[in-house]
């Protein structure tokens, strides 16, 4: 098998992740990382037995394809100088600062026949992921997606830091325009917005409440999917997934029993298996899981519920249609 060229553009905390996979990877030889901290480049390297880079323009011509890892102001101007040359690009979410920016990469990435994968890696937790073979009608569905403080990422919203997971799989399970949102939120500990809520109400009638913080005790990750004659539970932080159906015989008189199947996946490793998924699209052609224009969709909709909190009176509670 010819070994696929990679590089890492980033190293720092998802960056290094991202790193120790490619290296590990059989079908892939990771050429470089790049950071434009010297010492973390040289650290990585170190780690993963490649070579340390500075500058990412260095690494153009040199390799079939890149992970991005850096701060998302940097996401553009990065991205699009891999895409332009041809270099297919795993690219951290949010996909862009600007839907003008996200709109330029999808379609610089269609132009050049490049894969272009964002790395929204709930996609690949195998707890979410085995809902593929479930025939999914959501009327109702309720995500929690909270944690302690953290520094890292508080360049960003927690709209699109934490919450634009939820909306990225919201939107895929969904597949109908959103007719309106409500939200609201408050900044606590940073500068932006720390704490959100919002309700999603789709053309197909489905209704979404989702709640994100970045200021809780502790860490809570998980949906729950209301549907006909069906309950789905999604835990994403301890990757398990429980379905509970309507049986064909009754509980009491009257009353149909209620069917639970629950499942535990411990060993996943989503961040490898986004990875292979990209190398699986560049290589044979296979279908890209979160596509460029499934990032500017949920970046879109996460904007429009960043924009009615930071618009809304001191209540923090704001509407649209």
């Amino acid at each position: 098998m010819q070994l696929t060229q990679c590089a890492v553009i980033g190293v720092g905390y998802l960056g290094r992740f991202h790193a120790r996979k490619y290296a590990e990877l059989p079908g892939a030889e990771l050429v470089a990382v790049v950071d434009i901290d010297e010492q973390a480049a040289r650290q990585s390297a170190q780690d993963c037995g490649c070579r340390a880079v500075t500058d990412y323009r260095d690494v153009i011509g040199q390799v079939d394809a890149v992970s991005i890892a850096v701060p998302t102001v940097r996401h553009f101007d990065i991205a699009r100088d891999f895409l332009d040359a041809g270099v297919h690009v795993l690219l951290e979410k949010p996909i862009a600062s600007t839907l003008d920016e996200a709109r330029t990469l999808t379609r610089l990435a269609r132009e050049r026949g490049v894969v272009f994968q964002i790395g929204h890696l709930e996609r690949f937790n195998a707890a979410f992921a085995n809902l593929g073979g479930f025939e999914l009608n959501p009327l109702f569905i309720e995500s929690h997606r909270v944690a302690p403080f953290k520094p890292r990422g508080t360049d960003v919203s927690v709209v699109l830091d934490l919450m634009i997971h939820d909306i990225d799989l919201i939107l895929g399970m969904v597949k109908s325009p959103v007719r309106s949102l409500a939200a609201n939120g408050t900044p606590v500990l940073s500068d932006d917005i720390d704490i959100v809520n919002a309700r999603l109400e789709f053309e197909n009638g489905c209704v979404a409440n989702v709640t994100s913080s970045r200021v809780s005790v502790k860490s809570e990750r998980r949906m729950r999917i209301f549907q006909p004659e069906a309950y789905i539970s999604v835990d994403f932080q301890n990757c398990g997934l429980a379905i509970h159906r309507i049986g064909d015989r009754e509980m009491f008189p009257g009353v149909p029993e209620i069917l639970r199947e629950e499942s535990s996946f411990e060993n996943n490793d989503p961040l490898k298996c986004e990875i292979e998924s990209f190398l699986s699209a560049l290589r044979d052609g296979t279908p890209v899981v979160v596509t460029g224009e499934d990032g500017l969709l949920a970046l879109e909709t996460a904007m429009r519920i960043s924009a009615l909190v930071e618009s809304a009176p001191s209540t923090g509670h704001a509407r649209s249609a």
